[in-house]
């Protein structure tokens, strides 16, 4: 019962937000005849698979609404989705405005907008409206499907509007959404995260955990393979947790289930589990699993035990190792890649030489190595023992120097073999290569011309680079 009412209000959210398109788009038309040209947007992404798919959302309002994409900043409408994971991120959407100001009294109707989960941090909407007061709009990671709407009140004002909510339990469904790709997609299954690792502010920025209804995310892949995508990403802060906070919980491992019984859906992906949640189902279903890729990304953050207590991780060193054994022993060639964060409170050289070990021992394809990067409001945030910086970066280009040298001999194992390949771009160097990726998220680049994209090709695997392939089509 409680479903269906919130289907109802989810569909009336939409209604009304179209309707907003509407009026939009009539403002556009106006505004282009008056200046006798068209109007363009730009939309910058910051962060995470999770921000990427948000941009999507927000490019597919704009152009409903009549704007023409752009990848240049001096236009008419600019949106930054912001990322707020370490402190660099914020610094550069500064210096990024700093720019946009001097476009800005170049083409005063130039509007300019702000979201995503930096301006979930109260100090950093107070510091936007105090010192970049050419800024027209903020909002936050919670009601992105109200842009329409809010950019009509921007229209209709001439002030700074901000409208930030400090979570949600709505999740609106059937808004526009532009891909960037025509071949795969990312799917949002779930916002929001449960989990406050000490270190982290997603929590805070995005929300409590809420599950998408399984019909929705099945009813959104049917669509979207009726439309060519191959291959899809299932997106959310914690995977593993999907489902349970629905009226009739479903575990992540049926969805995945569900979602491989999509007729045409060729490949399968998904971001991020959590390790503490990984289920031996989840394992189960993925080594029998024609479609879903062998490959899980699985953020170890710490090999110390004592460390990933005051993470608030939930997992030991042991429970850890003895995952990734399950995991590899029923699906051998699945390729596991890593977060690792160097330096956190507290963290000693014995501390520190567990994580060296966990790494010789997981033997990664690939690793995102981090140093740790303070996040005010956080616990981790007012720690004592804040490791000397010095400590860190030598500690830091050990863990990579040893990482690289993993990666380069998992990388060799699949030298002379010929595996399926999703060719995704040219190759941004040689233009007479295309790049594309295998099941395992590794890189191959071949010759092969533009009319490959979007195909899933066998290519034969010449060469290993550290973390990339170069290949020959078969």
């Amino acid at each position: 019962m409680m479903e269906n009412k919130e289907k109802n209000l989810s569909a009336l959210e939409t209604e009304k937000q179209y309707e907003y398109i509407q009026k939009c788009r009539e403002y556009v038309q106006q505004k282009e005849k008056e200046l006798g040209r068209t109007l363009k947007a730009c939309v910058n992404t910051f962060g995470c698979q999770m921000n990427a798919r948000d941009s999507e959302k927000l490019v597919g309002i704009l152009e409903q609404i009549g704007y023409e994409i752009t990848e240049n900043e001096d236009c008419d409408f600019v949106i930054f989705n912001t990322c707020t994971v370490r402190e660099n991120a914020n610094t550069r959407v500064y210096g990024r405005l700093g720019q946009l100001k001097n476009y800005k009294k170049k083409n005063p109707h130039m509007m300019i907008a702000l979201c995503g989960c930096m301006m979930q941090e109260p100090h950093v909407v107070e510091k936007i409206k105090n010192t970049y007061r050419h800024v027209d709009l903020i909002f936050g990671t919670h009601n992105i499907y109200k842009f329409a709407e809010l950019i009509y009140n921007c229209l209709n004002s001439d002030r700074m509007i901000i409208d930030i909510w400090k979570d949600t339990d709505k999740i609106v469904e059937d808004l526009p959404s532009e891909r960037k790709y025509s071949f795969k997609s990312g799917v949002n299954i779930m916002f929001g995260c449960n989990n406050f690792c000490s270190y982290c502010i997603v929590p805070y920025v995005r929300g409590r955990e809420r599950s998408r209804n399984p019909k929705d995310i099945i009813r959104e892949i049917e669509t979207l393979v009726a439309d060519g995508v191959r291959e899809v990403m299932l997106l959310g802060q914690n995977v593993n947790s999907y489902g349970k906070n629905l009226e009739q919980p479903v575990t992540f491992a049926e969805l995945l289930s569900e979602v491989e019984k999509i007729e045409g859906l060729e490949r399968i992906r998904f971001m991020t589990p959590h390790p503490k949640d990984l289920s031996d189902e989840l394992i189960d279903v993925m080594s029998r699993s024609e479609k879903i890729c062998h490959h899980i990304h699985l953020p170890l953050q710490s090999g110390s035990t004592e460390i990933l207590k005051k993470m608030n991780r939930r997992y030991t060193k042991e429970q850890y190792l003895s995952l990734v054994e399950r995991i590899r022993e029923k699906i051998p060639d699945v390729s596991l890649t890593t977060d690792i964060i160097v330096g956190f409170p507290g963290e000693t050289e014995e501390d520190f030489l567990d994580t060296m070990d966990v790494v010789r021992k997981a033997r990664y394809d690939s690793a995102y190595t981090f140093i740790y990067s303070k996040r005010t409001g956080t616990p981790a945030a007012v720690m004592e023992n804040q490791i000397p910086e010095e400590v860190v970066k030598e500690r830091f280009d050990r863990l990579l120097k040893e990482i690289q040298q993993i990666s380069a001999e998992m990388t060799r194992k699949n030298v002379n073999k010929t595996m399926k390949v999703l060719v995704e771009s040219l190759n941004e160097q040689d233009e007479s290569l295309v790049t594309g990726r295998l099941s395992n998220n590794l890189l191959v680049h071949f010759k092969a011309d533009v009319s490959l994209i979007g195909q899933i090709v066998d290519v034969y695997l010449k060469e290993a680079k550290g973390f990339y392939y170069i290949g020959e089509r078969v």
